[in-house]
């Protein structure tokens, strides 16, 4: 009564793990605690990268009056960043290639030669002026690394426990970097208002020569904090660990040109995508040129520096402990983007309201104003990380850094059409706050009707170390 043997089909096995699954062996995980250091280098670069970037709006009034500028002038200057994101294709590919080491050391060069062009104390107005946009142009050529390797560098350092918390540090300094440029400007570079007392022409003229001796004092700070960590990353900043932190950083992943098919061809990621892209890309072009938003309200160039400053800052704390929080709670972050949409979709519209007074009839303080618009920069700026997280949890095996470059190259595109309209359209800027209040509404229907997945956090959850 023997059996006979069993034939290949019959030992097959009869549940077939997904392709996520068949590519992935057991592997030796490990976290290092040079980690920090990494996090550390790499989110000091983003906040100077941002305060670069948004350093002429706050102080646009002064701008104006000393160095010649026109309104559309200012908006040119910050539209540099998103223009910068032109040729994101080829650092994402370095970053795919190369390694975040290779195409973080490029960026910090661009920044460090952008610096020390717009540093370099010309006499000649209009030559001085062309400096100036070239050296922002070169700061913004390092927005695609700086603003997309965030969650590429949490997942190959850090354990999946961390790993929402590192990509919010990462990817929100640079908006802290923003958020420091509404006070260090102000606080630094005074208004042309202060001496409106001087009757004189010489007094005009020491006016103007003080607030440009002034200006250039933060420009060579900022040049010399740039050459520190651009020095640094040269002397130590690895591609990676020498053994990966989880299952996900040692599986393998999609080619280059495959992703972008991949992204391209994913209706869920391009409705996300548009979810994330449209509200930060207006809240990053409005809060540019935030001064003359808040200009028609009476409020003065610090005020407005600081209405700034505590909306990025309180986005930024907020966006940390809600990826704490997500960290702490998988399989949350729909969830956590529906109750954020909604405090910006309410807030925003208050905003956009109280600063129609005159139509609305609702109460205009100082203090109402204050309030709406830093609740509105509390709620967009956190929910970057989170959107971020999402990306790589619905397009895994794509790899973190191409994934997050579409998305930001996305949401530089909205800023800059955005600032190209302004520099048509800058005598009355209401226009702005009605963008900012319909792209998060706008947002908001595109979260509800999303359908979530987390691919990644299958793998690390639940296949074997």
């Amino acid at each position: 009564m023997g059996a006979a043997s069993s034939t290949e089909a019959e030992r097959e096995p009869l549940l077939v793990p997904s392709h996520a699954e068949a590519n992935v062996h057991p592997v030796n995980s490990r976290v290092y605690g040079r980690r920090w250091l990494v996090l550390s280098l790499f989110s000091l670069l983003g906040l100077m990268q941002g305060m670069v970037w948004n350093f002429w709006g706050p102080i646009q009034n002064s701008a104006v009056h000393a160095y010649g500028f026109t309104k559309s002038d200012i908006a040119v200057l910050v539209l540099w960043g998103p223009v910068g994101f032109v040729p994101w294709l080829l650092f994402m590919w370095l970053m795919d290639k190369r390694g975040l080491r290779a195409s973080l050391l490029l960026s910090a060069f661009l920044m460090l030669l952008g610096s020390i062009l717009r540093s370099i104390p010309l006499t000649e107005q209009p030559l001085r002026q062309q400096f100036i946009h070239g050296g922002q142009f070169l700061n913004g050529l390092a927005g695609p690394t700086i603003m997309s390797a965030g969650p590429f560098l949490s997942t190959t350092w850090f354990a999946p426990d961390q790993r929402a918390t590192a990509t919010a540090v990462a990817s929100l300094f640079c908006y802290l970097g923003g958020a420091a440029s509404f006070v260090v400007g102000p606080l630094v570079v005074p208004a042309p208002n202060d001496t409106q007392g001087a009757s004189t022409v010489a007094a005009a003229v020491t006016s103007d020569n003080f607030i440009r001796d002034r200006t250039q004092l933060v420009m060579y700070a900022e040049l010399t904090v740039i050459a520190v960590l651009f020095a640094a990353v040269l002397l130590y900043f690895p591609s990676r660990p020498p053994m990966p932190p989880s299952v996900a950083a040692a599986s393998q992943r999609l080619s280059y040109r495959s992703s972008i098919c991949r992204l391209l061809s994913n209706l869920r990621f391009l409705m996300i995508a548009l979810a994330y892209a449209v509200p930060t890309g207006v809240i990053a072009g409005w809060s540019g040129v935030l001064d003359m938003v808040l200009t028609p309200a009476k409020v003065s160039q610090v005020d407005a520096g600081w209405i700034g400053f505590w909306s990025t800052v309180g986005g930024c704390v907020f966006g940390v402990a809600m990826a704490r929080f997500a960290d702490s709670i998988r399989g949350m972050l729909k969830l956590i983007l529906v109750l954020m949409l909604a405090g910006a979709s309410l807030s925003s519209t208050w905003f956009t309201l109280t600063c129609l007074s005159r139509v609305t009839h609702l109460p205009s303080t100082a203090a109402i104003l204050y309030t709406s618009c830093i609740l509105v920069g509390i709620f967009i700026n956190s929910s970057v990380p989170i959107f971020f997280e999402l990306f790589i949890e619905t397009v895994y095996p794509v790899p973190e850094g191409i994934t997050c470059g579409v998305v930001t190259f996305l949401g530089n595109l909205v800023t800059g059409l955005l600032l190209f309209f302004l520099t048509f359209y800058c005598t009355d800027v209401s226009w702005l706050n009605w963008c900012l209040t319909g792209s998060c509404l706008f947002s908001l229907v595109l979260i509800l009707f999303f359908r979530e997945s987390y691919d990644r956090l299958y793998l690390d959850v639940f296949v074997s170390v």
